[in-house]
């Protein structure tokens, strides 16, 4: 059984790629690697991060659909700061602000035009073990 898994590439569900991706790129600073609207099926990515973007009649018969929520984790409270302030400027559905929850996570929240969301966040738990008492 492996014991070390490769990174996830979730599958958002939209209407159409095209138009979502488009969004994901000047909205959110994706890059368009490769789509196809006649199979309705398209790849982002950012840095290491890559997802699909899927339509309707891709995700026949697999019973998936919108709204999803996707998770970002990033390196730091300044890089979460940072892209909220960069998405913001570049017109993305910006949610939440950019807040530090009970639970130590610094996150914001964006949808695209599908409702489909990306919360980012840096989880600060281990800076709380650093400082002193």
């Amino acid at each position: 059984m492996p014991t070390h898994f490769p990174k996830a590439v979730p599958e958002i569900p939209v209407s159409n790629v095209a138009k979502a991706a488009d969004y994901y790129v000047h909205a959110l600073g994706f890059h368009l690697d490769w789509h196809n609207n006649q199979d309705g099926i398209g790849g982002i990515s950012q840095g290491d991060c890559r997802m699909f973007l899927t339509n309707a009649p891709f995700r026949q018969g697999y019973g998936n659909g919108a709204p999803v929520m996707i998770w970002l984790n990033l390196e730091s409270k300044h890089e979460v700061d940072e892209l909220y302030h960069q998405w913001r400027a570049a017109g993305a559905k910006i949610l939440d602000e950019p807040e530090d929850k009970p639970w130590h996570l610094r996150e914001f929240r964006v949808a695209d035009p599908d409702g489909n969301q990306l919360r980012v966040f840096y989880d600060f738990t281990p800076d709380l073990r650093k400082e002193p008492a």
